[in-house]
């Protein structure tokens, strides 16, 4: 495909991924916040709380995503060849599987702690495993790792979108981006 074929994403697949990405941003630095506040303090618990309920969100998003690729979502010609292409295709496979890891962990890292946790305090999450109390510095390391993975790897896909539309000077960019002249 010419990169600059006047082609773009539909507007759920857009939506999703921006939502995803200002989800990820804010679930991280929620996480470097709260690292920094006293343990038991309300501030910190109210953001460990949104954390936990915009992480819930996070995992329906995702899951939307993913059913909406493999659906119906409009497929494009790879804005990229060769080994471009083939790392851009590894790069967004490592994305998922990353953020659908993140998830699970999430949700094993909440059940080690064996405490209840909700929805923006609209309905409580079930526990449906229980693990003993130590898994719970397991789970959380691999949480946090997860995350710092999820970051780096979000970041360089973040870089590359701009190498192409200020550098290269093509429309890859362009195709995830609402608006017109495009379409």
């Amino acid at each position: 495909m010419n990169p600059d074929s006047p082609i773009r994403y539909d507007r759920l697949t857009m939506m999703l991924h921006w939502l995803t990405a200002v989800l990820v941003i804010g679930l991280f630095a929620s996480a470097q916040v709260w690292e920094q506040l006293a343990k038991g303090t309300p501030l910190r618990k109210e953001l460990q709380a949104l954390h936990i309920s915009c992480g819930l969100l996070l995992a329906v998003i995702v899951l939307s995503r993913l059913l909406w690729r493999l659906s119906r979502g409009r497929r494009l010609p790879p804005a990229n060849r060769g080994v471009m292409n083939s790392l851009a295709k590894t790069a967004h496979l490592a994305l998922y599987a990353l953020l659908l890891s993140q998830i699970v962990l999430g949700f094993l890292f909440r059940w080690a702690q064996a405490e209840p946790f909700n929805f923006f305090g609209l309905f409580d999450v079930p526990t449906l495993i229980t693990f003993d109390k130590s898994m719970k510095s397991v789970f959380g390391g691999l949480h946090e790792q997860v995350a710092w993975a999820i970051v780096i790897l979000a970041g360089l896909h973040a870089l590359m979108a701009l190498v192409h539309h200020y550098g290269l000077r093509d429309n890859t960019l362009r195709r995830m981006l609402p608006g017109r002249g495009l379409d």
